[in-house]
């Protein structure tokens, strides 16, 4: 009986060292291989009738949950920030580096110097000619600027779309993997093997979107994202996105289905419910996340840029500026200013000091009254109020004396003429100021200015906020007077059969290029006071340079900082999931040895049961 129970424990140990052996062989022949899990088989000693023998425990897949959860958490960080550093790196690149040929300030410097020279030899016909090509390059790289970005919006416009079909395959995918592990029968090196592919399209998924995984002891998983959208349950959601096809600077997000110009991206769940991920922001890291904000935030502000320096380009060429004359009506002092001429875009300021405080206020002619109330303040620390022209001046003293409230004294004394004084005796006010800034349309007889940038069809820009507004996409429309490229004597002769050694229109030009300061307008607001523009055209272009540059940087600093995360926990998951081949060489040499001295044992039981049988006979 002894030494069957030898035989009988030798022999379980031979069949568990061969079950770890398989286990050992395929660990090193996955070594290396991504998302695979190192396994393990434990070894129980089982009481018999007897006597005691080993036996093999179940199949052990190494998994620790929670740096399983951290690692998902940290891939879908880190594609949102390399999306993000991806995307915004070419904007800066598109935008130029400062006096590199190509760069947005280097047109603008070289359209500049042509002017100055141009002031110094108005007579020469090269001098204009050059001052007019200069021009057309510098209206042509704002043209090319738009068209890059929209381009880039047009990219994740079908990068959205690739990327949902992605993501519904792998949610298949996962769900036939649920379906699968659900079944009890399966062998375990076939369950490990599912598990293995389980974490895999997580981790895929994860990189798409914010994930958080419910993980059952069943093996079997559910997922939704972070604010609470059921992804996987059972049954997959669908996702799809409905493209809005070519876009333009006009194509932006809108809650309003009926009013978006940019493709809708939503979740159907297991349920049927159907959810617009965008409109209910949904989504809160992942690259899907990512491309949305660059496709409705990012590169739409960097648009408004372009657009805004467009508009200052064009009104500092065109805006005649007229001072207020001074006035005396009694203890009042101000001034007053005829407004008659002031086109739909157009603006009148006043500065006056009020308190012991200095204010300044734009007043612009608004014709859409759909655009009304309009009232806030600008990148310039103006107050901008517009106000509606249809009724005459007198409506709009009126209008623009409830704005403003007691201090000043606004009166329409005659015809178009608008007054602004002090309040006299009272004293709590000074009136420093009152211009009114005038688009000339009139290439000559209409004053110094020069309307030498145009809209389309070549109609005057005025910063018209009719609409969506006239600024929006005049980066892309912008381009020169025809009449001025087919006689460049317009840019000297503001009367006709003026003197061409005349340079009064060109110093005009200059000085208001020098001069005149513009502020970005309200649409840039809701991307942030720091996309907002503030003082020259010059001015302009370097705000908006440098702040490309520094969203381009300080995006690729979160990305390499996300990707040091990443890189942290993909090491510790390599240590605690990878095979180290040394070590399972380790543990082969014991296996080995351990299997030697089983079949020993065996041996020498043989030997002992063949011994006592020849001693019976």
């Amino acid at each position: 009986m002894g030494l069957s129970v030898t035989l009988s424990n030798a022999l379980s140990g031979m069949r568990v060292g061969q079950s770890a052996l398989d286990v050992l062989s395929h660990n090193v022949a996955n070594a290396g291989t991504p998302g695979y899990h190192r396994r393990s088989v434990s070894v129980i000693d089982s009481l018999g009738v007897n006597s005691t023998y080993a036996r093999e425990g179940q199949l052990q897949r190494t998994f620790n949950q929670a740096l399983q959860s951290h690692y998902t958490r940290a891939v879908s960080d880190s594609g949102f920030s390399s999306v993000q550093a991806g995307y915004l790196d070419r904007v800066q690149i598109l935008f130029g580096k400062p006096g590199t040929t190509g760069s947005l300030d280097s047109a603008f410097a070289d359209f500049e110097s042509s002017l100055n020279s141009l002031s110094t030899s108005p007579d020469n016909f090269a001098t204009r000619a050059e001052t007019v090509q200069k021009a057309q390059v510098l209206a042509g790289t704002l043209n090319r600027f738009t068209s890059d970005i929209q381009s880039l919006r047009r990219e994740i416009e079908s990068k959205l779309a690739t990327s949902v079909d992605d993501i519904n395959s792998q949610l298949q995918s996962l769900e036939k993997i649920n379906g699968r592990l659900i079944d009890q029968g399966i062998d375990p090196g076939s369950r490990a093997t599912l598990m293995d592919q389980r974490d895999r399209l997580i981790g895929s998924l994860s990189e798409q979107m914010d994930l958080t995984v419910d993980y059952r002891t069943d093996g079997t998983v559910a997922l939704m994202t972070r604010s609470g959208v059921g992804v996987l349950d059972g049954k997959a959601s669908v996702f799809s996105f409905a493209s809005a096809g070519a876009l333009s600077a006009n194509s932006q997000f809108n809650a309003n289905d009926a009013l978006t110009g940019v493709g809708k991206l939503s979740v159907t769940t297991a349920s049927g419910l159907n959810i617009d991920l965008v409109k209910q922001n949904v989504l809160r890291s992942g690259e899907l996340k990512g491309l949305i904000d660059l496709r409705d935030n990012h590169l739409v502000q960097a648009q408004d840029q372009l657009d805004n320096i467009a508009g200052a380009l064009a009104l500092s060429m065109s805006t005649q500026a007229t001072a207020g004359t001074g006035v005396t009506s009694g203890a009042n002092v101000g001034y007053e200013v005829d407004i008659g001429d002031v086109q739909n875009g157009n603006e009148f300021t006043f500065s006056f000091l009020q308190g012991g405080v200095q204010k300044s206020v734009r007043v612009v002619r608004v014709d859409d009254t759909s655009k009304l109330p309009l009232d806030y303040s600008d990148a310039n620390g103006a107050r901008v109020i517009g106000l509606d022209f249809s009724g005459g001046t007198a409506s709009v003293a009126s209008q623009l004396q409830d704005e403003l409230g007691t201090g000043l004294i606004v009166t329409n004394p005659s015809g178009n003429v608008l007054r602004i004084t002090d309040d006299g005796a009272a004293g709590t006010t000074d009136m420093y100021s009152l211009t009114k800034r005038v688009t000339s349309s009139a290439l000559q007889g209409g004053g110094r200015a020069l309307q030498l940038f145009v809209d389309l069809n070549n109609s005057a820009f005025t910063n018209s906020l009719d609409g969506v507004g006239q600024m929006r996409g005049f980066a892309g429309r912008i381009s020169v007077n025809p009449a001025v490229v087919q006689d460049n004597k317009l840019m000297v002769q503001y009367q006709l059969g003026g003197s061409l050694g005349d340079a009064a229109r060109v110093n005009a030009i200059v000085s208001n290029l020098e001069d005149l300061r513009f502020a970005g307008g309200p649409g840039s607001v809701r991307n942030g006071a720091s996309s907002r523009l503030a003082g020259t055209v010059s001015d302009f272009i370097s705000q908006a340079i440098n702040y490309q540059g520094n969203a381009a940087a300080s995006a690729i600093a979160d990305n390499d900082t996300q990707k040091l995360t990443l890189d942290a926990l993909g090491e510790r998951l390599e240590a605690d999931y990878g095979v180290d081949v040394d070590e399972e060489m380790a543990r082969l040499m014991e296996l080995q040895n351990a299997f030697a001295a089983n079949a020993r044992v065996m041996s020498v039981a043989q030997e002992l049961i063949q011994s006592l049988l020849s001693s019976v006979r």
